[in-house]
């Protein structure tokens, strides 16, 4: 998992690539109940970076991409947006395979 250090790094991700952005917060009871199991949705599609996004930290970006709910997930190829996983429920290893193996 990637962890962007400002901006201008974390806009490099969105330009190029194949990438997931994980929207998350330190005090989101949902997030702390996915991010153990992140590294094992990351073993199973290697084809994506994962870029752990703060909503916190960006929250300016968070506003942008419309991302209100956290955990969330947006996956954006080369600049283009090619699937979001947007909403405020807790999200299963389950749910967030089944989405990517869908795009």
């Amino acid at each position: 998992m990637i962890i962007p250090k400002n901006l201008e790094e974390l806009a490099g991700y969105v330009e190029k690539g194949k990438n997931v952005f994980f929207f998350t917060a330190d005090w989101c009871g949902d997030c702390r109940f996915i991010k153990p199991v992140m590294p094992e949705i990351e073993a199973e599609f290697p084809e994506y970076q994962f870029i752990e996004v703060d909503r916190d930290d960006y929250m300016d970006v968070a506003i942008e991409w419309n991302i209100f709910g956290i955990p969330s997930f947006v996956v954006i190829n080369d600049g283009k947006e090619v699937g979001r996983f947007v909403n405020k429920n807790r999200k299963t290893k389950e749910e967030i395979a089944a989405f990517l193996r869908e795009l």
